[in-house]
């Protein structure tokens, strides 16, 4: 009965271990996928966001989307340095800044618009 229960569990220990080594690889693909997708579609984002605060406030004062681009360019140089030893989870924080990123522009838009669309007087 011992040695049934050390062979089931030597056989669920590789399995496990194949399970991981096959799909360990796939997430981590997935999640820098995902982060680039999300870089590219910011990148793009804040091209327009650029022209859309540029059509309103001209090009004077501080440059909210230029701050953006720059955080972009350091993403997008750690990835270029460190995205093929990132685990998962550090893939996952660059995802979160991005996305945090993302999200202060279109809150900064969503003022331009409100602005820009208010009653005068």
């Amino acid at each position: 009965m011992t040695l049934v229960l050390l062979l089931t569990v030597a056989v669920l220990a590789a399995l496990a271990s194949v399970l991981i080594w096959q799909f360990g690889p796939a997430r981590r693909q997935r999640a820098m996928r995902e982060v680039l997708d999300a870089a590219d579609a910011l990148e793009a984002r804040l091209r327009t966001a650029r022209a859309e605060i540029e059509a309103v406030a001209g090009d004077e004062g501080r440059d909210p989307v230029g701050d953006a681009m720059r955080e972009m360019l350091r993403q997008r140089l750690w990835l270029r340095d460190h995205g093929r030893r990132a685990s998962p989870a550090q893939l996952i924080e660059v995802r979160a800044s991005i996305d945090a990123a993302r999200v202060k522009i279109e809150q900064l838009l969503n003022e331009i618009e409100r602005v820009r669309t208010a009653p005068l007087g």
